[in-house]
């Protein structure tokens, strides 16, 4: 078997390994030797015995690990799927249905108020705890979910995702809030999160595909995911929504600062284009999904 480290076709990825950790990448960092080899692999073949396209870009994404904080990765406040301790146990059951989530933040009145998580499988344990025991253990509707919270770690958005990555190892747990400076929640880290950042999108069977961003319906109108970036809303559309007084990204956001909070369901709300905002889906604590309405033409007053 042969050595990359000998190939006669040009450096390798391991050859620049072996040059830094021998001294003969003399004032070059590991970090800048493996992107100098990456970059000259990146349009070539890979060598045999050097590393494909796919590994390749997974080292790229690892060296740059170390640049990303924990508010870079985070999924938005807005985005988070969280379950409230006043609501009955059979809520935290469909709820976790409905989400397809192993792991689920919890909190009570505001989700600045996070207690911490609830693991899907202990959810299990208590369904199947009660019906091995169905005479002695009470029922569903009076079981305090609060006894199967589990610890959560609270971060900056600056820390780093290195060292985030660290502590959740270290404590053995698998989230992180990320907490803004005046300790209100402004984000949400799982390990699988970070995980993701080096492999890329993880995909299980729990993972639904996900709804189109934007789709044309009826009578010119738009059904549109809250998550939907402005500036396809606008390609898509052909018709400015950005506000250049206001920091939003997606639509969801857009909607929440021109209501002022988080809109009901079914409510509409209208911006200064004409275009009308219908809330379609929505779970109380966050709106999911919108029809978007046209302006009004002359004929239709």
């Amino acid at each position: 078997m042969s050595d990359p480290a000998t190939t006669t076709d040009g450096p390798s990825l391991w050859q620049a390994v072996r040059g830094f950790l021998t001294g003969r990448n003399e004032g070059a960092s590991l970090r800048e030797s493996l992107e100098e080899a990456i970059e000259e692999h990146q349009e070539a073949d890979a060598h045999a015995d050097d590393l494909d396209a796919s590994e390749r870009l997974m080292l790229r994404n690892l060296l740059h690990l170390g640049e990303r904080k924990a508010g870079d990765i985070a999924v938005q406040r807005g985005a988070i799927i969280a379950f409230d301790l006043r609501e009955p146990f059979p809520a935290l059951v469909r709820r976790f249905r409905d989400a397809g989530h192993s792991r689920m933040p919890v909190f009570e009145e505001s989700l600045d108020d996070i207690k911490g998580m609830i693991h899907v499988k202990d959810v299990y344990a208590t369904i199947a705890e009660t019906f091995d025991d169905a005479v002695s253990s009470a029922p569903f509707l009076d079981f305090d979910s609060r006894r199967l919270v589990r610890p959560v770690l609270y971060v900056p958005p600056s820390k780093p995702v290195l060292d985030l990555l660290a502590e959740m190892r270290q404590s053995r747990t698998h989230m992180a809030v990320i907490v803004d400076e005046y300790g209100g929640t402004d984000g949400l880290v799982t390990i699988e999160d970070i995980v993701e950042e080096i492999v890329g999108e993880i995909e299980d069977e729990h993972d639904d595909e996900l709804e189109t961003l934007l789709s044309p319906c009826v009578e010119g109108c738009w059904n549109a995911d809250a998550r939907l970036p402005i500036p396809e809303l606008e390609a898509a559309l052909g018709v400015p929504f950005d506000d250049p007084d206001e920091d939003v990204d997606t639509l969801g956001g857009l909607v929440f600062v021109m209501a002022g909070r988080v809109p009901a369901m079914g409510e509409i709300i209208e911006h200064p284009n004409g275009w009308r905002f219908e809330v379609t889906a929505a779970n109380g604590l966050r709106v999911e999904r919108f029809r978007l309405h046209p302006p009004f033409q002359e004929d239709d007053q």
